[in-house]
């Protein structure tokens, strides 16, 4: 079931607002982007830190080749050299061994965390070394189905809030998110939706 996109929230939300009924009349209900709530997926959405879905996913699918179970044991068995080799970063292959140890050591606990309150996965998740809020509310919004998220740092939906409702200040911007509580996840959920199907792009996990 998704959380996210149902019918009684989104009746909610057309009522609300004449740009998400433009993006409903346009391109119909944005897609299900669930994601499993787990290492595996805190993984891709750091691979995804500025830059596209298609090149992260790319990343992730040779790192997977070369490492074959993608856990964190293997991710901290690999030299810098084999990070290089699969297209990791020298930043990016630090926070992945960052959440591996700390998976290990038990800090991040992901039975735990998913039955967490937001706040608290805020403070877990961005205590670890490579995770900001970007990442956290990628992880809130598609792992965890969290209705009343609003990724501000994400560039998508800043260019599709520009674009669709001529704004440009980061304040401005908030103020948009602020009309559609208690459900920004949605509204976020639309943003994306525009912004990829105005592009011709589709969403690579």
């Amino acid at each position: 079931m998704n959380k996210i996109v149902n019918d009684q929230d989104l009746q909610i939300l057309l009522d609300k607002d004449e740009k998400i009924r433009f993006i409903y009349s346009e391109f119909g209900v944005p897609p299900n982007w669930k994601r499993e709530a787990n290492f595996i997926s805190l993984a891709k959405i750091i691979l995804e830190q500025q830059v596209s879905l298609a090149s992260a996913k790319a990343h992730f699918l040779k790192l997977k080749e070369y490492i074959g179970e993608f856990t964190p044991e293997n991710i901290l068995k690999l030299t810098d050299v084999e990070m290089r080799n699969c297209q990791i970063s020298r930043q990016k292959s630090i926070y992945l061994k960052e959440i591996s140890k700390a998976v290990i050591s038990g800090k991040l606990n992901f039975k735990e965390l998913n039955h967490s309150d937001e706040n608290t996965i805020r403070e877990i998740l961005t205590s670890i070394k490579g995770i900001g809020n970007w990442t956290t509310e990628i992880y809130l919004l598609f792992c965890l189905q969290q209705k009343d998220i609003f990724p501000i740092g994400d560039i998508a939906i800043r260019n599709s809030i520009k674009e669709l409702y001529l704004v440009s200040t980061i304040d401005e911007i908030s103020q948009i998110a602020e009309n559609w509580r208690p459900n920004r996840s949605l509204g976020t959920y639309f943003m994306w939706h525009y912004y990829l199907k105005k592009r011709g792009r589709t969403a690579e996990y």
